[in-house]
């Protein structure tokens, strides 16, 4: 990850230096701040290429700054890393905006595989990992209902009016979208769009019900993002 330039947000000095430590390490370039209203400075000052952000920060909280953030536009990935184990704060996180949620503590080499998945993902071009794939074709556009999907603007609207959509939802959406009819497990899902070998299935259930909250109808029937009970989900048009 020679170069990629992390900003790490955590009010344990020790974990902090630690941290930053192992990044330099891996060839990063870590920057360190220990509450949310530094961050979000340090954040408009210049941009990074990722943030390591914990959730119990003095002040305002990681999910105020994860908030702050998607709210103001800024897309910058972030991992959240927190020692609560509490399904609700990664409920919360997710929808929020994060990229993915580390549970404290964890081993570095679970940390950095993350790390990798998540700039692959974000198109960086500066990890270990093979490029990204490239984009789509110009008239990759698809409609269901009321939704149009443009993949290669990455622009969603629904009865014409633009909805928004995270990095990793609109990534979900874009391979259920290139997938129609197919029964795709949750494993599945987690080694093609997170790039994970290995995760919790609960984060599929998630991020699809985000998608259902905003693009279905009637989220609690949905006609297009369909359980496949036992199995998966599947894309209908």
């Amino acid at each position: 990850m020679n170069g990629i330039e992390v900003l790490i947000v955590e009010d344990d000095e020790a974990i902090s230096a630690g941290l930053a430590l192992n990044l330099k390490i891996e060839g990063c370039m870590p920057a360190a701040v220990l509450d949310g209203e530094t961050a979000l400075a340090r954040l408009k000052e210049g941009r990074f290429d990722l943030v390591l952000l914990d959730i119990s920060l003095p002040g305002i909280t990681g999910l105020d700054v994860l908030a702050a953030l998607r709210d103001g536009g800024d897309d910058t990935p972030v991992i959240v890393l927190s020692a609560r184990r509490d399904e609700f704060d990664k409920v919360a996180a997710l929808r929020l905006g994060a990229d993915d949620y580390v549970t404290k503590p964890f081993a570095l080499a679970e940390l950095l595989a993350r790390m990798n998945a998540v700039l692959r993902r974000s198109g960086t071009g500066r990890t270990n990992s093979p490029p990204p794939a490239p984009a789509p074709p110009s008239g990759e556009q698809f409609r269901f209902s009321d939704v149009v999907v443009d993949l290669r603007t990455r622009v969603v609207t629904r009865d014409g009016k633009p909805v928004k959509l995270t990095h990793l939802e609109l990534e979900l959406l874009a391979h259920f979208l290139r997938h129609p009819g197919e029964v795709l497990t949750r494993d599945q899902l987690l080694r093609q769009v997170w790039a994970l070998s290995s995760g919790s299935r609960r984060t599929v259930d998630n991020f699809v019900a985000q998608l259902r909250a905003k693009l279905e109808r009637d989220p609690d029937e949905p006609r297009h993002l369909v359980t496949v009970r036992g199995t998966g989900y599947r894309f209908d048009s």
